[in-house]
This record gives C-alpha cells, sequence and structure tokens, in this order.
C-alpha cells in the first residue's frame, strides 16, 4: 500500500547526517542486530501502561559483550539444559497441591484470550496436574472469525469454564482512539485490561492462585526475573492517584470532566490495590517457569488436544498462521511496532523460532526483508470505522511517530536504514 502525502512531517529531519537525526522515545542511537537471532536492539520491554506519554523514554533489550541479546541467553538456558526442569515441575505439583481444593469450587484462574498459549496451559493445569481452573478472557477489540471459533473451542472441546468480560465499548473505543493517535499504540487498552483481569476476577472469586503462561524473559526482560516464579506486582497492582492514570495519553479526570463518563466506568481499568490482593493472599505465577515453554509445541499441544486452529492462510506482516489471529486490531499493534522500532510482526514471529531452534536465524533474515514492512490491508477499513477515524488521520498519525533514526525516504517510500540482513537503505551505503 503506498503511503498518502501527509502534513505531519518535516522531509528534511531525515536527511540529516546520522549523528543528527531525532532519535524517538529514547532509544538507542545506533541499530544493532543480535548475533544469534534477527531482533534489533530498538526493541522496547514491557512497561507500567499508566505512566505512558507520547514523550516517554523506552528500555531496551539489551545485548551481552558478544553481542547476544537477554532473549536468547534466556533460551540458551532452557535449550543447554541448564535448568533443572525435573526439579521445576517438582514445584508446581506442591503449589497446586497447596491450592487444590476438593469441594468443587475454582482452586486457579488462568488469564487467556483462547490462543495457542492460553489453551495450553488451562488444559494442562486441570488434565495433568488435576486442577479446577476457571479461565477468563478480557475480550479483544474485533473477533476474527477463526479467533472467536477458537475462543468457543476452548471452553466446548478443551472442556473449561469461563468468563468472557467485554468493558464499555464507548469508552473502550476512545481510549483505544486516543492510544493511537496520541502514543501509536493501539493495543494499550487490551493490554492494560489483560494484565489485571486475572488478578481481580481472582479476588472476585476467592481464588488464590493465578497463572499465566510464558515469561516475559522469553521476550528479553532480565534474565534474572525467570529466577523467581511470581510475576511483579507493578504489572496488575495499582497505587495512588486514580484519577491522574494515563489512557490512551489522556488523564482519568479529562475523560470525566467530559461528562460522557463517570469514574464508575473506569473500574475495569484499575489495577486492584496491591495491599488488597496480599490481604486476599492471591499469588500470581507463570507456568513457563516450572515447565520448559515453546510456542510452538505450545500450538501443537492446543490442535491435538482441544480443537485449536490456525487461520486458513498466512497473517499479513508475518509468514505464520496461528499467533495472535484473534483480534482484527492486532495487525495495526505490530505495524506501529514496525513504524515506531523498526520491529514487525514478522522479526517477533522469526525472532522466537530462532531461539526455540525452528529455523535459522538466515532464514529469520529472508522472512522478514520479505514480510515484515507488508501493510495489513485486511482489517483496515474495519480498523477506521472501529476508531471514527479517516485514512488521513491513519497516516497523520503513523508519520507523525515514525523515527528518523530508523527511517529514510527514497523517492516517495519509506525504507529501513537498518535491518538484520544488511539490505537497509544506510547499511547498502557502508
Amino acid at each position: 500500500m503506498k503511503l498518502t502525502q501527509t502534513t505531519k512531517i518535516n522531509r528534511k529531519d531525515f536527511e540529516l547526517p546520522p549523528d543528527k537525526l531525532e532519535v524517538k522515545y529514547g532509544l538507542p542511537r545506533e541499530v544493532k542486530f543480535c548475533v544469534e537471532c534477527n531482533i534489533s536492539n530498538q526493541q522496547p520491554m514491557s512497561s507500567n501502561e499508566y505512566e505512558h506519554t507520547k514523550d516517554s523514554n523506552k528500555n531496551t533489550l539489551e545485548f551481552d559483550e558478544d553481542g547476544i541479546c537477554h532473549a536468547c541467553r534466556f533460551n540458551k538456558l532452557k535449550r543447554n539444559e541448564e535448568i533443572d526442569w525435573d526439579e521445576r515441575e517438582k514445584e508446581l505439583e506442591e503449589l497446586c497441591n497447596k491450592h487444590r481444593k476438593n469441594d468443587g469450587s475454582y482452586d486457579c484462574l488462568v488469564p487467556g484470550s483462547g490462543g495457542k498459549d492460553s489453551f495450553y496451559a488451562a488444559h494442562v493445569l486441570k488434565y495433568k496436574y488435576g486442577m479446577n481452573p476457571l479461565t477468563v478472557t478480557w475480550a479483544p477489540h474485533l473477533y476474527t472469525d477463526i479467533g472467536f471459533k477458537n475462543f468457543q473451542e476452548w471452553m466446548h472441546t478443551g472442556g473449561h469454564d469461563n468468563i468472557l468480560y467485554t468493558p464499555n465499548g464507548i469508552l473502550h473505543k476512545e481510549m483505544t482512539r486516543n492510544a493511537f493517535l496520541n502514543l501509536l499504540h493501539p493495543f494499550q487498552p487490551f493490554i492494560i485490561g489483560q494484565r489485571i483481569i486475572g488478578p481481580a476476577m481472582a479476588k472476585k472469586f476467592g481464588v488464590k492462585l493465578v497463572m499465566y503462561g510464558e515469561n516475559q524473559a522469553e521476550y528479553g526482560n532480565a534474565i534474572e526475573e525467570n529466577s523467581n516464579p511470581i510475576m511483579s506486582m507493578e504489572f496488575f497492582s495499582s497505587e495512588g492517584d486514580e484519577e491522574n492514570m494515563l489512557f490512551g495519553g489522556v488523564k482519568m479526570k479529562e475523560y470525566i470532566e467530559s461528562g460522557n463518563y463517570s469514574k464508575d466506568d473506569f473500574a475495569p481499568y484499575i489495577a486492584p490495590k496491591k495491599q488488597d490482593i496480599l490481604d486476599a493472599g492471591i499469588e500470581v505465577h507463570y507456568l513457563g517457569y516450572y515447565l520448559k515453554w515453546d510456542p510452538q509445541e505450545c500450538y501443537y499441544y492446543a490442535v491435538e488436544n482441544t480443537g485449536f486452529q490456525s487461520n486458513p492462510e498466512r497473517t499479513e506482516g508475518t509468514y505464520s498462521k496461528y499467533s495472535s489471529i484473534d483480534d482484527k486490531i492486532d495487525p495495526f499493534h505490530y505495524y506501529t511496532t514496525l513504524i515506531k522500532f523498526g520491529l514487525g510482526r514478522c522479526s517477533y514471529d522469526a525472532a522466537q523460532e530462532v531461539r526455540n531452534g525452528k529455523i535459522t536465524r538466515e532464514e529469520a533474515e529472508y522472512l522478514v526483508h520479505k514480510y515484515d514492512t507488508e501493510f495489513p490491508e485486511k482489517y483496515f477499513e474495519e480498523f477506521c470505522k472501529y476508531m471514527n477515524i479517516s485514512a488521513e488521520q491513519f497516516w497523520d498519525a503513523i508519520e507523525e511517530h515514525r523515527s528518523p533514526h530508523i527511517w529514510k525516504k527514497v523517492d516517495n517510500d519509506w525504507k529501513l536504514r537498518h535491518t538484520a540482513s544488511k539490505k537497509g537503505e544506510d547499511d547498502a551505503q557502508q
């Protein structure tokens, strides 16, 4: 898809010498790629979404002295059997025994969308370890056909109880619109809900064990995080002044002052208080700490045991057919990461498969070069309609958030300056 012309950008800002180019979001000026996988040092790490503004600086993926990213280092630990997985499984069994109930009530809670990872987590806990999980889902913005079908299979073939939580659609749309226009981050409201729905529902139903899937160390967070099975409370608890929390770069009190909403409308987006969680005895764990996590193997398990199906066609922006396929907004989340950080959907998919020994780095380079910058045409009209924006507004927001140190305009097309395959515009000149 050709980009429309916009007045949001000064082309001269992208034509300066490399050391003079603007670097947005606090990203490293020098773009480096992991020597093991294809991912770059521009990849942002998980952060507190309530503090996210357009001027926020990102903590990014770290590389060691050998040029290997933390995600690859962690996966080397898994592959080289430096982790005693038998001992970890014993810890899981002890944890399950600690929380197991025999009165028919729920003894653990598994948040998930009904994708391959949540299929696997809930099924293993129920059928291998004898738990009685309640699954909870923070609803996607716009279900895809295959996404909703898989969600149904999660219960009907997988055999689980589920609560589908759908927040106020009017507010959710406005938050999503603001998040896209202000932050180029259309998934922010969804991420907020997804992170807190587990502990929030556990508190409501008196369940003390919440089990998420993989640890963020799988994707580059500090390796030390996987030495602890418990998720940091900063991801699902809140403290302080709620009315000044930011949603789409706009304070809660500004939404309320508009006269369209009350504080009650924001209840689903406000994480439980830390002390309330502690008082309730709720523990939030990663299943990936206890069991050797492999996303591709989760997919095979989900297909074999729970009726999960992949897309019949390749997902735009990548070569995969089975990852993050439930929400029509999802392709645009990855397109915005491409714009801001130079990393599209294929970069993330390929890097993960290199780390898990499914493809080589050379294969990843080829796939990323072929698919990473592909525009997600399929749901474009629905995306714009959902947020009540025009195509012009869409492209204006895209161009406003493009970082000059990552992109270069060649004739009327945007090109990446640097790529893992060394086929970037500035790579070719070196």
